[in-house]
């Protein structure tokens, strides 16, 4: 495989040496196309030496070639790693004003990029609009990891391990290879961006999908609330809007650039609804759900909330222990969903996010909820030590409402959602099997 290297100006920029040593070791062609600014953290010699290729950050060097415009053409995947603030404002306004931005305007192949930054940069409103712009075209940023930073701060910002960067890299392309052998097979004509749009399978269905996590008040500062940043709820949002679908989003806390992403061009619900609690979700979902041929509760739903919160903020009494707090249990919403299937014909779809334990492995829980649930299908994935919550990846297994496995799907959590919805088209009843249901 041909790969684009692309390297800016980090002190991350040595770790993009071990990823070019991981890439080519596994028998990959690297080119690298460092900015200006990287050749100061890493110097052009070393690049060239583990690659084998020349490595310049300048459009006039080899002109007979047109390497701004011949390197992008003939890659089959682009990495950018690190990628830093200047890098990603720069490819999300278009410029071409180096050789690697000018080689991800042309790249038409799965383009990756592993930010690294100071974390009060990669939280800057700017950073985040950035970050949300590139996603909606098809380039899969990957989330930073936390940990320490340049000088002695810690924090979101830090580049992921090399091994983790090749790993989500080469399973992009292994996914926009399926979809474009499907697609092929369909008949469809090739995309002209970063990624093929999907088939229109859903178009004229609605949909309602829920994301993040609820928090049930504690007092009006304190909160039970999970660690869902909402981001697998939102990326089936607009895998369904790609597909053609009306899609409803009821948004429990979105983490900042999760929201970023549902406002962002192409950024793909006809409505948000946004709610805080679960009797709030309970409320939003059903009510949309009225209307809707599928309903993807994807949220993670608290289930249980303190019995009273109190009007004003508990306070701390110097030798004195806490009050306990009583929790009442929350309404189910998703058996609620498929005991009463709002609309006839109506596909529900359930997460399960679980760990392992004495009593049963993630996949025993997740059957065992299936079973409970009455759901059409659930989608159950493990959780905790840098799992399906906070990241940019997920490993999921989707069973029916017997608890059968009927797919797995692993990957960025884009891939996720086209999978999951892969084994869910087809359980949407035809539009002439509904004719005569009323809106």
């Amino acid at each position: 495989m041909r790969i684009v290297l692309g390297v800016s100006g980090g002190v991350a920029a040595y770790k993009a040496v071990l990823l070019l040593r991981l890439l080519r070791e596994q028998g990959h062609r690297v080119r690298v196309v460092p900015t200006a600014s990287a050749l100061r953290f890493v110097g052009a010699p070393t690049w060239e030496a583990l690659s084998g290729e020349p490595a310049t950050d300048q459009v006039f060097e080899d002109v007979e070639h047109v390497p701004h415009v011949a390197l992008g053409q003939g890659a089959d995947l682009v990495v950018v790693a690190p990628a830093t603030a200047d890098l990603l404002a720069r490819a999300a306004a278009g410029r071409a004003d180096d050789l690697l931005t000018s080689t991800l305007l042309t790249a038409r192949c799965p383009v990756v990029m592993a930010p690294a930054m100071h974390t009060e940069m990669w939280e800057h409103p700017a950073t985040v609009a950035n970050v949300a712009t590139l996603r909606a075209r098809g380039v899969h940023v990957i989330e930073p990891a936390s940990g320490r930073l340049t000088g002695a701060d810690t924090g979101p910002g830090r580049l992921p391990e090399p091994d983790e960067i090749a790993r989500v890299a080469l399973a992009v392309v292994e996914d926009a290879s399926r979809a474009t052998a499907a697609a092929a097979d369909a008949g469809a004509e090739p995309g002209h961006g970063p990624r093929s749009g999907p088939a229109q399978d859903l178009a004229g269905r609605r949909v309602v999908v829920s994301a993040g996590g609820t928090r049930e008040p504690i007092d009006p500062v304190r909160f039970i609330g999970n660690r869902s940043s909402g981001r697998q709820g939102v990326e089936l949002a607009r895998a369904a809007a790609a597909r053609g679908a009306h899609v409803t989003l009821v948004a429990a806390n979105l983490s900042p650039d999760v929201a970023a992403l549902v406002r962002a061009p192409g950024g793909v619900p006809d409505a948000v609804v946004e709610v805080e609690t679960t009797a709030q979700l309970r409320d939003a979902v059903r009510s949309a759900a009225a209307g809707a041929d599928v309903v993807v509760m994807a949220a993670a739903v608290a289930d249980f909330r303190p019995a009273h919160a109190p009007d004003a903020k508990i306070k701390k009494v110097p030798g004195q222990g806490p009050e306990p707090i009583a929790l009442v249990e929350n309404p189910d919403v998703l058996a609620e969903l498929a005991r009463d299937r709002l609309r006839p014909g109506q596909v529900v779809v359930g997460f399960a996010a679980e760990t392992g334990d004495a009593h049963g492995s993630v996949l025993d829980h997740g059957r065992a909820k299936a079973r409970r649930k009455g759901a059409d299908l659930l989608v159950v994935n493990a959780v905790g030590e840098g799992r399906g919550f906070a990241v940019d990846a997920n490993d999921v297994t989707v069973v029916d409402g017997a608890g059968d496995v009927v797919a797995t799907a692993s990957g960025l959590k884009g891939e996720v959602a086209d999978a999951v919805w892969d084994v869910v088209v087809p359980r949407v009843a035809p539009s002439d099997e509904r004719a005569g249901v009323g809106e």
